[in-house]
């Protein structure tokens, strides 16, 4: 059995197909332990650490920080047997002339690896192995000086990458790794796209990628099995640039929609324009909730408790629900699924993008547990540990805008729930109060249904139930509970 063990991208889960590596945690020759936390990768709903599947020592790393990787793709290699001696491997000490070593076939048959999915950056190149497969070798061996890569003749510079000390195999002569065609030159496609080409019998080596980089999509294999090969579009872009250049495009920024913030835009859009939302508005005196809060801080118990209003805005909900449980639930079609569970949401504003984790089954838990489960949240959002687990399965969400400053608003649903609240800011405002005009603490409620469940009247009083809680807390837990 080989000692050299590749570990493949798993699957973290909820149809996830693929992440991008933000930090290798380990480097090339690092001896690491079983469940060592080895490489950090961002996912469309989190930033999560994945263990090592086995120790040993670190042979090789396949892709470079900033790189998407479809699961199941390998992205580093372990030599689960270190103690055995030396593996007959390439040197990967650059020449003065920055030229690349060319390993011998029996170096390659003691390192073979798979070929990775995804694109390879600019300049890296493989060459073929023994049995039909493809070398690439990033970071194998011991780390030395770093090999210079050669780009792609008239590609941009690529940009650095992270030292790991990095080889490739040059190409032979006439030899393309991408597809096989056999024209010598680089064809930039994910492993999807050279499979619909060779299913349709289009030759990938003769199109013009429209994808970063110049890659081949989907798109351009498509148009050419069909005819459509556009041939005016490089002229137009050309065009484009030059006005653009004219009028400050040095001046603008272009931020990659991926990850997070993707996920993000691909829910609201499907909620958006799936649910029929209807959202009204409720202004309330807070003053006396707030008064309640300064009590409780004040206890012995809870004075390590970080105490907010968010606490009885989300205490408020949880009463509610029990009230009109319709509320909580899901449209499936062809009939409506009623949680008798509530796994609440809160939006989080990360680094990253807008997360909503949620407490599980959150109905059970008492006010401290409460407490205890929000503040929990909201700091695993903030260091960007939130897993994928914490996101999915939530049945209501509260959005808190008042933290930065916001009267309210009229948030969207996040799919598969049919309400969702959002929570102003608490400012003291002129209200009329026992028949005279006093400075007291107010707040607005904005809550968005999913009118296909809940109607005016069951949205009304759901929401006038919230207010009420919020307007005097002892009171509503007297007559509730």
């Amino acid at each position: 059995m080989s000692r050299i063990k590749e570990f493949n991208l798993p699957d973290l889960g909820e149809g996830l197909t693929e992440g991008e590596i933000l930090a290798w945690l380990v480097k090339v020759g690092d001896t690491i332990e079983l469940n060592q936390p080895i490489v950090e990768v961002e996912t469309a709903k989190a930033a999560v650490e994945i263990p090592a599947k086995w120790a040993g020592q670190v042979q090789a790393i396949f892709h470079a920080e900033g790189t998407t990787v479809e699961v199941g793709t390998p992205i580093i290699a372990i030599d689960t047997d270190p103690g055995a001696g030396p593996l007959d491997v390439p040197s990967t000490t650059a020449t003065p002339t920055g030229d690349l070593p060319t390993p011998s076939a029996a170096s390659l048959a003691a390192v073979e690896v798979a070929p990775a999915e995804g694109m390879v950056e600019p300049g890296l190149i493989g060459g073929p192995a023994p049995g039909g497969r493809t070398a690439v070798l990033v970071g194998y061996g011991p780390r030395t000086t770093t090999a210079k890569r050669r780009p792609r003749k008239g590609a941009a510079p690529a940009p650095a990458a992270v030292d790991h000390g990095v080889a490739a195999i040059p190409a032979p002569q006439g030899h393309d790794r991408r597809d096989g065609a056999g024209q010598g030159g680089l064809v930039l496609a994910k492993p999807p796209v050279r499979k619909l080409a060779k299913d349709l019998g289009v030759d990938l080596s003769a199109l013009t990628g429209s994808g970063p980089l110049g890659s081949i999509t989907r798109e351009d294999v498509q148009r050419a099995a069909s005819g459509a090969v556009a041939t005016a579009e490089p002229v137009a872009t050309a065009s484009v640039a030059t006005s653009a250049a004219s009028f400050g495009a040095d001046r603008e920024q272009r931020i990659p929609v991926k990850g997070v913030r993707k996920l993000t835009a691909e829910n609201m859009s499907r909620s958006a324009f799936t649910a029929p939302h209807v959202t009204e508005f409720l202004t309330v005196d807070v003053t006396r909730a707030m008064k309640a809060l300064d009590r409780l801080r004040g206890r012995r118990e809870w004075r390590d408790v970080r105490v907010s209003p968010l606490l009885l805005v989300a205490k408020a909900v949880l009463l509610a629900v029990k009230r009109h449980p319709m509320v909580n639930s899901t449209w499936a079609g062809d009939e409506i699924v009623v949680k008798e569970y509530v796994n609440l949401g809160i939006a989080a504003a990360t680094e990253r993008g807008l997360i909503v984790p949620n407490v599980k089954d959150a109905g059970r838990l008492s006010l401290r547990e409460l407490a205890d489960a929000l503040n929990g949240l909201v700091q695993t959002a903030k260091s960007g540990r939130t897993s994928p687990a914490d996101m999915s399965g939530g049945t209501l969400t509260i959005t808190n805008v008042g933290v930065f400053g916001v009267d309210t608003g009229t948030p969207i649903l996040p799919p598969g729930e049919s309400a969702i609240l959002a929570f102003g800011a608490v400012r003291e405002m002129p209200w009329v109060h026992k028949g005279k005009v006093k400075a007291r603490q107010v707040t607005t409620l904005g809550l968005s249904f999913d009118h296909r469940i809940i109607d005016g009247e069951l949205g009304s009083k759901f929401l006038r139930d919230i207010g009420d809680f919020l307007t005097d807390p002892e009171a509503a837990l007297l007559a509730w509970t």
